[in-house]
């Protein structure tokens, strides 16, 4: 799978390629998100944390159109909008991994990536129901997109298993793998680690990071297990109670006063 290919001509290395500014987003009297702004630069990994309520997912929902914000705007590529529909986040290169599993349980590993490749397919009705050339061509291509998608997530050995099948860890890695197979330019993920052991986490570790480097791919990242975050993460935006907290590279978020009371629940004099 080659992202450089797949990929539309967007912002270098270490440019913006996301910018949220003064997102807020209330669900009847209740506010899950006040005056939210953060940028994310392309190429890097980039951490969403704080306690649970603290409105991490409803800011991904934000970011991939799930959500509708009624203040604030989002900049994606150069382009401002009041919010993001999904069909524009799939089509314009956001993929994303749920905080519960998403995927098809009956269907084999290969058949749930497979479904990831939806957003990149030309569609053609007649030449697809008489199975023609460009069709079957197309078709193949889409497949081997999505075993080298299964050779590079060491998944060789269950492809044909129906993922109801799987344990959870390998659950979560078919899920991240149908992510990959839309060959996004940015990749939300919501609690990927969460519910796994020790070796399962140090395994996604590995996935998240050769997928930053191998592909370019830049990673918006939600996690509870502060070990992880400090690890594999450029910089890091912190939330409580639906307000940014505190942001910045990994070292200065953790030995941030506010953050420490907001996980800790202690108070300073």
């Amino acid at each position: 799978m080659s992202q450089a290919e797949a990929s539309p001509a967007g912002p270098a290395p270490g440019e913006v390629l996301l910018k949220v500014d003064n997102i807020s987003l209330s669900f009847g009297g209740v506010r899950a998100l006040t005056n939210i702004s953060f940028d994310v630069m392309k190429g890097e990994i980039r951490a969403i944390i704080g306690p649970n309520g603290a409105g991490k997912s409803s800011m991904l929902n934000v970011i991939n159109g799930f959500y509708h914000p009624q203040e604030g705007t989002i900049t994606y590529k150069g382009e401002t909008r009041r919010k993001m529909k999904p069909h524009q986040a799939a089509r314009t290169g956001i993929a994303r991994t749920f905080q519960n599993i998403a995927l098809f349980k009956g269907m084999s590993a290969l058949e749930n990536i497979m479904t990831g490749r939806n957003t990149v397919m030309a569609h053609n009705p007649f030449t697809a129901a008489v199975y023609l050339g460009p069709a079957k061509r197309s078709e193949i291509h889409h497949r081997e997109v999505c075993e080298r998608i299964i050779d590079f997530l060491e998944i060789e050995a269950i492809r044909k298993t129906p993922v109801g099948r799987l344990p959870y860890g390998l659950q979560k890695r078919v899920e991240l793998g149908r992510a990959l197979a839309a060959e996004p330019e940015m990749l939300l993920l919501d609690e990927p680690m969460a519910g796994m052991n020790l070796e399962e986490k140090e395994d996604m570790c590995r996935f998240i990071l050769d997928v930053n480097e191998e592909f370019g791919t830049t990673m918006v990242l939600i996690e509870h297990d502060m070990g992880v975050v400090m690890d594999i993460s450029d910089r890091v935006v912190v939330l409580d109670y639906g307000r940014k907290l505190a942001d910045g590279p990994p070292d200065q978020v953790r030995n941030d006063p506010d953050v420490i009371d907001a996980y800790l629940g202690v108070a300073h004099d």
